[in-house]
């Protein structure tokens, strides 16, 4: 993929992109955007191309970070219509196609409970994916197989609804500007609000601290969210492993272990 534009704009285009692609992300900012979300704005996009905004980066602030901590927790009482549910485009209709998080599909398959969906669409394939490239050994994949069984059988379920998620909200995704948190590239569907939270806390983000006090002020997290952060990196680091190396699946295994002893 390269990007190219004018001063003011920011074009990103791959010819061997997926048809669904690009449409998928634009899809993702709008259904975003509609909920309140602060992301980049869209111009125009093909099968081979997405047109934005360009962003002026600036330094990260703790009273932006308390910002974007109340912005985040409203995008995520927009809801979806279920756990794993595509986003929704302008013309009202799920989108139909493909989902990817970076370059790799994401299903779109709607669950009835938050356990059966993470645990079958978000994990597991790209665990598989993960052991075919020798990133995790058939030992450690147990050790993700056996937490994904408690995941599936509902022992992390609550009475939650599905939130609107970014779903690829690592620090990398959350561009600061003069005006506060933009967010770009995500993998919007329908999941569980601490997994946005979670991701963010992977790679770390700044002012993350900030970004927890502003969210709470509008929709506290439950009790024991902090520890159930290796819960909800295990999507993450599943993506990683797939693709990024050994590091990752030693990172996924640890994060499996930590599951199983919640």
């Amino acid at each position: 993929m390269f990007v190219s534009g004018p001063s003011d704009t920011f074009v990103k285009r791959s010819p061997q992109a997926h048809p669904d692609f690009f449409a998928a992300e634009a899809t993702g900012l709008h259904w975003l955007g509609e909920a309140g979300a602060p992301v980049v704005r869209v111009l125009g996009h093909g099968p081979t191309h997405i047109e934005l905004e360009r962003l002026i980066a600036a330094h990260p602030t703790l009273p932006a970070a308390r910002r974007f901590g109340r912005v985040l927790a409203r995008m995520h009482n927009g809801g979806a219509a279920g756990f794993g549910a595509p986003p929704v485009g302008s013309d009202g209709a799920p989108f139909p196609g493909r989902l990817f998080i970076g370059a790799r599909p994401m299903s779109n398959s709607v669950h009835r409970t938050w356990g059966e969906f993470y645990a079958a669409e978000r994990v597991l394939p790209f665990l598989r994916i993960a052991v075919d490239a020798g990133t995790v050994t058939p030992t450690e994949a147990a050790t993700v197989e056996s937490a994904c069984r408690r995941v599936a059988g509902g022992d992390f379920d609550d009475a939650e609804p599905p939130s609107r998620i970014h779903g690829d909200l690592w620090s990398g995704n959350v561009f600061w500007t003069e005006a506060g948190v933009v967010m770009i590239d995500p993998a919007a569907h329908g999941g569980h609000r601490e997994t946005d939270l979670a991701m963010l806390a992977l790679f770390g983000c700044p002012f993350m601290d900030g970004i927890v006090d502003g969210y709470e002020t509008v929709h506290p997290l439950r009790a024991g969210w902090r520890e159930r952060i290796p819960l909800h990196q295990l999507h993450p680091l599943a993506v990683h492993a797939a693709g990024h190396g050994r590091s990752y699946g030693v990172a996924l295994h640890t994060a499996a272990v930590a599951v199983e002893n919640i």
